[in-house]
């Protein structure tokens, strides 16, 4: 190859990553990307409710665990409140179905924390955008949900981070979200639950819709995930 071939290849090619880094920058402003998010990590199981009142109607009941890993629940917290008990009360996301369910707990037999990540899949342009500190640091190509079982849309999280094995599908890493199928009761002996994950003993090629509704991507973008995403952090999926 000539040397004005790799020129003209490698002028290509950062014209392309800055195209993708602005159209991601965008989808970021239109997601409404924060720098940070606040968490709350759950020391035993909580009651979610309605208001922030424990005579309000009740949600449901939120496990202090994650039933694949074990690992303590971490939820995403959008509102605080000081309730008619004096007690502090958060209004946080909660894991199942109806998607984008939300309830507010006790803050008491919690411990708060925080993240500086998120990630945005837009199902159009078909990747996923990893954000730190509202920045865009990663943008990987992706394959979502086929038409007749599309990848819900909202506001999301991870609930947990799984090491698969490596005969599974997926495998190497399933980032495991707090959305469910809206097609899918059940999948494969488990809730309809999505996750990121990989394309191992799944195929696919990066770029095109045909999953059940889960977000594939690459063997090393999967790692670099699973390396730095933990639970709670936040996913946004958008058209």
């Amino acid at each position: 190859m000539k040397i004005s071939d790799r020129t003209s290849l490698f002028r290509l090619a950062l014209v392309t990553g800055v195209v993708l880094l602005a159209t991601a920058a965008a989808g970021a402003a239109a997601a409404g990307v924060r720098p940070t998010q606040e968490l709350v990590v759950l020391v035993r199981a909580h009651e979610a409710y309605t208001a922030p009142s424990a005579h309000s109607a009740r949600v449901g009941s939120v496990r202090a665990r994650r039933p694949i890993t074990g690992e303590p629940t971490v939820l995403p917290v959008i509102a605080r409140r000081a309730g008619a008990d004096g007690l502090e009360w958060l209004r946080v996301r909660l894991p199942g179905r109806p998607n984008g369910l939300t309830g507010w707990i006790r803050e008491r037999a919690s411990v708060s924390a925080v993240t500086s990540w998120r990630i945005v899949v837009t199902t159009s342009g078909r990747r996923a955008v990893v954000y730190r500190n509202g920045r865009v640091v990663r943008v990987f190509k992706a394959i979502v949900g086929k038409p007749s079982t599309p990848t819900p849309r909202g506001e999301f999280f991870v609930e947990e981070v799984v090491r698969l094995p490596a005969g599974a599908a997926g495998a190497p890493f399933a980032l495991a979200l707090s959305s469910r199928s809206d097609v899918f009761q059940e999948f494969a002996g488990g809730p309809g639950q999505t996750a990121l994950h990989g394309v191992a003993n799944l195929g696919g090629v990066l770029g095109t819709a045909v999953s059940s509704g889960c977000v594939r991507l690459a063997p090393a973008a999967i790692r670099w995930l699973a390396e730095r995403i933990g639970p709670g952090v936040p996913v946004t999926v958008v058209a």
